[in-house]
């Protein structure tokens, strides 16, 4: 048996990693977007292994980066079965439809501005640039959505005659899981381990992530895994502050980047419960994103996830994710309003990285403005605007303009979905004593590194930070 670490690897973005048995069955663990970088449109159209050699896909959890090339991988061969959970079957409906058509407008966008302006700057040298295609488009999709087949949460169940899988809640968004593999060859049995993405206790909404079973070999995430996040008290005042000073004092637009799923749910679901309390300043709030809508409307029906706080609280306000000031925006005419109006309010817009969707309008408009704050509230890979504006940039080029950047710019990781290096290791706690091998993914290098180190001194020996395209013979 062998593992392939074909993204995530030494970064957080395209998830996927290859699991081929002594008998030739091959199981792919998440097929996600490369994220952020200018070289990413052709990683995204390439492969570390034929998709049509491949007989499974188990998916983790819903977000993009892990799922968003799995309509690709049906076209370019695949068609076996998509093995998920109830709620990431129908989070990933919704957001695999959503980045189609962003893949359709994007392409469309290329074709007619960057070739032509590309082709007349090299006429002279004779250059013929090519036309981009959509990863793939919405029928794609359609196609794609006929392979899963989909699983409650804490059972075991057969997907091979040598394999067995087990999904157990990883608190991260609505659905994810970890993923436990039991797996025959011959006389043999070994186990193997897939974390997924480990979220935080003690969150809303959701149920606190739970330690898997123990393995034999752990393939984990490592996003945080050299940070601490701030409590939960901290996040609440902070964001108050922040929120009073640009809206009240200052009379401007607070605008929080924040990804449609599970970050813009949190978020909306905090500004209801202080709502609710009496201690959310008057403002308006709107939710511009079509597909944190279409998003919020989901976990409206699996309550399976709900933690019993949130089960508790719907006893004195049946809609968690509504409130009178809250205005949920569809249309772009909308969209355009919001930055017309000068009027003090909060704008929840996707992409969480800044790095599409209508969250960079609101950018091209409001980022010189001094009165406007931007609140990054999630984590940013480096190339992406979020991360650019993190780390402080006085300008920033957007459309074809260099903006000064003028408006305050905030951040908070206590918003993050994603467990902290502490949290992280509470999580695997239980792998110590018998596992052989754990290999980190789904972080930046230097973290890994950092993470490497810190879970050595805590007892982890054999470590290992796989790079993208390593293949590792278990043996």
């Amino acid at each position: 048996m062998n593992i392939k670490f074909c993204g995530a690897a030494r970064n957080v973005t395209g998830s996927a990693h290859l699991i081929t048995l002594d008998n030739g069955f091959r199981m792919l663990l998440d097929c996600g977007l490369f994220q952020g970088g200018r070289d990413n449109w052709e990683r995204n159209n390439n492969w570390h292994f034929d998709p049509a050699s491949v007989d499974c896909l188990l998916l983790s959890h819903a977000h993009i980066d892990h799922t968003g090339r799995v309509p690709k991988l049906v076209r370019d061969g695949f068609n076996g079965c998509i093995h998920a959970t109830h709620a990431t079957r129908s989070l990933c409906n919704i957001m695999l439809l959503d980045s189609a058509k962003i893949q359709e407008r994007d392409v469309e966008w290329y074709n007619k501005r960057m070739i032509k302006k590309r082709a007349k700057k090299k006429k002279n040298k004779g250059k013929i640039l090519k036309n981009r295609v959509p990863l793939y488009e919405s029928k794609d999709v359609a196609e794609t959505m006929k392979l899963f087949k989909s699983y409650p949460y804490e059972q075991w169940h057969k997907i091979h005659d040598d394999v067995e899988i087990f999904y157990r809640d990883q608190g991260h968004i609505l659905g994810s899981a970890s993923i436990t593999l039991r797996i025959t060859e011959g006389n043999r049995k070994r186990t193997i381990g897939f974390t997924g993405d480990i979220g935080r206790p003690d969150r809303p909404i959701l149920r606190d992530p739970k330690s898997q079973p123990e393995v034999d070999y752990l393939i984990c995430e490592s996003t945080y895994g050299d940070k601490d996040h701030e409590d939960k008290p901290e996040q609440v005042e902070k964001f108050l502050k922040i929120l009073t000073e640009t809206c009240i004092e200052k009379r401007g637009k607070l605008i929080i980047p924040a990804f449609s799923i599970g970050r813009t749910q949190e978020l909306v679901y905090l500004m209801d419960k202080l709502t609710t309390a009496g201690r959310l300043p008057p403002v308006p709030v709107f939710v511009d994103s079509p597909l944190a809508v279409n998003a919020t409307d989901i976990y409206g029906i699996h309550s399976e996830c709900y933690d019993d706080a949130l089960n508790e609280y719907m006893l004195i306000d049946k809609n968690p994710f509504g409130f009178n000031n809250l205005k949920y925006v569809r249309t772009v005419d909308e969209s355009k309003w919001l930055n017309e109006s000068k009027d003090p309010c909060v704008i929840i817009s996707a992409s969480g990285m800044m790095n599409a969707g209508r969250i960079r309008h609101h950018m091209y408009h409001n980022l010189e403005d001094e009165k406007n704050t931007f609140l990054i509230v999630g984590y940013c890979s480096p190339e992406t605007a979020g991360s650019i504006l993190k780390n402080g940039a006085t300008e920033l080029k957007l459309f074809g303009d260099v903006l000064e950047v003028k408006a305050s710019i905030e951040t908070m990781s206590s918003f993050s979905a994603h467990g902290d290096r502490n949290e992280m290791l509470n999580n695997i706690q239980n792998q110590k004593e018998n596992l052989k091998k754990l290999f980190l993914v789904h972080g930046e290098h230097d973290t890994q590194q950092k993470f490497q180190e810190y879970l050595g001194n805590r007892g982890f020996d054999n470590v290992a930070i796989p790079y993208e395209g390593e293949e590792v013979i278990i043996s």
